[in-house]
């Protein structure tokens, strides 16, 4: 089978399984981005974030991940769902956090096109990856075709969007590699101007310590009080640079039912996210991302946001 041939037929088994793209890029040490990365912590931006400065070789560089490596293949596909819509003027979650854990549904389809991959090769060796090594998947997406990154740092699609996860299959089989994408932000600059705390700090370079989802989740304690009025109602993530991009106005619907948000996240006012106890915050986000902020951050959260909304509530009373 020419490479021609087996690229063609992986890329097909990955849309059956509801990818909705798949892209090939060489394996090798990522040059550009290790030098970015190094400055970035360097600079301190990735606050308490302590794990990304773990493996720094492994990180930039797959073949030191994955001995034998010779191909990164990277997978996205859109979370994004209508019913998403319905939470917009209460306490909100990140969209992508409001379905089952990305995770586990990435994983599990990660390993079928993994054994589809061997079996049609008759041998393969490697490994999959959602988010759970030190792999810079946005940057394996780009090499692979998929998409650009954003002046928000996120990935984004012509077709789908930034409303997307990656994974990737680093293997030791060659195929066809993909064009990299261009970038299309051109002059728009609307993600900078809508982050509430100026975490992109020019374009194409987020600091992560100052970042709502960070604040949210990242850090396990309470987040500085200078940037509390900020949270406004996020009590996990944020989805505000995505939310004003206009490659997100025709965002593509995810084709997993998986990460469809959960009924009963949705339309909940601040005062049963207050009350919400362990037991039915077990309940409710078993088998959800939500979970990485473990219960005490979250009701953290929880108390920065009533305060917030208290305090707009008693302006809007007075007219202000």
């Amino acid at each position: 089978m020419n490479l021609s041939d087996r690229t063609r037929r992986v890329r097909e088994e990955a849309l059956r399984l509801g990818f909705d793209a798949c892209g090939f890029a060489k394996a090798g040490r990522l040059e550009q981005e290790e030098r970015r990365l190094s400055e970035w912590l360097n600079q301190g931006r990735h606050g308490k974030m302590g794990y990304m400065a773990n493996h720094f070789d492994k990180r930039v560089d797959p073949t030191k991940l994955v001995p034998g490596a010779k191909s990164v293949v990277s997978v996205i596909g859109s979370y994004f769902h209508p019913d998403h819509l319905r939470q917009n003027d209460g306490p909100k979650i990140a969209k992508y956090a409001q379905g089952r854990d990305y995770h586990n549904v990435y994983k599990q389809k990660l390993r079928k096109l993994f054994r589809f991959t061997e079996q049609m090769l008759g041998g393969l060796k490697g490994r999959v990856f959602v988010d759970s090594a030190p792999v810079l998947d946005k940057a394996w997406a780009v090499r692979a075709g998929l998409g650009w990154i954003g002046k928000n740092s996120n990935l984004l699609n012509k077709n789908i969007g930034s409303f997307t996860f990656i994974g990737e299959m680093i293997v030791d089989a060659e195929f066809l590699y993909s064009s990299i994408s261009a970038d299309h932000c051109g002059t728009c600059t609307r993600c900078i101007e809508a982050c509430p705390t100026n975490a992109i700090y020019e374009p194409y370079r987020v600091d992560g310590s100052r970042c709502i989802s960070y604040f949210t989740i990242e850090l396990k304690e309470q987040m500085p009080e200078e940037y509390q009025d900020d949270i406004g109602d996020w009590l996990f993530g944020c989805d505000i640079c995505q939310d004003v991009c206009p490659w997100n106005r025709d965002a593509g619907l995810s084709q997993m039912e998986d990460l469809a948000p959960r009924d009963e996240l949705l339309e909940r006012d601040i005062n049963f996210w207050e009350e919400l106890d362990l037991d039915q915050y077990n309940a409710l986000f078993e088998d959800s991302a939500v979970r990485r902020a473990k219960f005490e951050k979250f009701k953290m959260n929880a108390a920065v946001v009533s305060r917030n909304r208290s305090r707009d509530e008693s302006a809007a009373d007075h007219g202000e």
